[in-house]
């Protein structure tokens, strides 16, 4: 399986020429979702949820699907009868070839005078084990995880946070995604911070992939 860094929060998995799209949303490229046999959205928020983007891809492809959260699902599904699928926390399901599981059920909070919306993470299955995105919140799926996408920076969490959620999920590789707020001076302090000049991840080893850039698992 290739794991392919989009921008912002947006990722591709490939394998067996198939492909599955999470999160294509307003900061993620235009063409993000494109080729997809698969979309994952993980709740309704601009920056994961562009109908256009999800719209662009459900024409290019009539056979692909969409799996999402009821508030994602109800803006998207009048549009393609029968392609659209509501999911929530204990889900399973086979889509093109991939094995997906649906963990969480809210939104981090961002502030107690913001009402928090529901989200779902996904745990996909990689040759090498698991692939886990949790959208926005740090939720730890109820079994092991080996490359877990990390939200690195957002209006809902602080440094402490992410590295305590590292530990706890305990992955073997652990890539930034939720960067797209960030320029490189970002990058490199939390890269020193999540690095062996930090406190410690764990066992967990820390990488970023810049949009475009892809990694075999497995």
């Amino acid at each position: 399986m290739e794991l392919i860094k989009k921008g912002h929060s947006c990722v591709r998995l490939e394998k067996d020429d198939r492909t599955l799209v999470i999160d294509p949303g307003g900061f993620s490229e235009p063409d993000a979702a494109l080729g997809a046999d698969v979309l994952l959205v993980t709740h309704e928020h601009a920056d994961h949820f562009d109908e256009g983007r999800l719209r662009a891809a459900m024409e290019a492809n009539p056979a692909a699907e969409i799996y999402t959260l009821r508030s994602v699902a109800e803006q998207i599904a009048p549009a393609f009868p029968g392609r659209v699928h509501t999911v929530g926390h204990g889900d399973s399901f086979t889509a093109a070839g991939f094995e997906v599981q649906v963990h969480g059920e809210l939104h981090a909070v961002i502030h107690p005078d913001i009402p928090r919306i529901t989200n779902v993470g996904y745990l996909v299955e990689a040759p090498t084990g698991t692939v886990f995105h949790p959208g926005d919140a740090l939720t730890v799926p109820e079994r092991p995880v080996e490359t877990l996408l990390m939200p690195l920076h957002a209006p809902w969490n602080k440094f402490a946070e992410v590295l305590d959620y590292v530990r706890e999920v305990a992955p073997t590789t652990a890539y930034d995604i939720h960067d797209g707020l960030l320029n490189d001076n970002g990058f490199a302090a939390y890269g020193r911070m999540l690095g062996t000049g930090g406190p410690g991840t764990g066992r967990a080893e820390h990488d970023r992939l810049a949009p475009g850039e892809s990694v075999s698992l497995g």
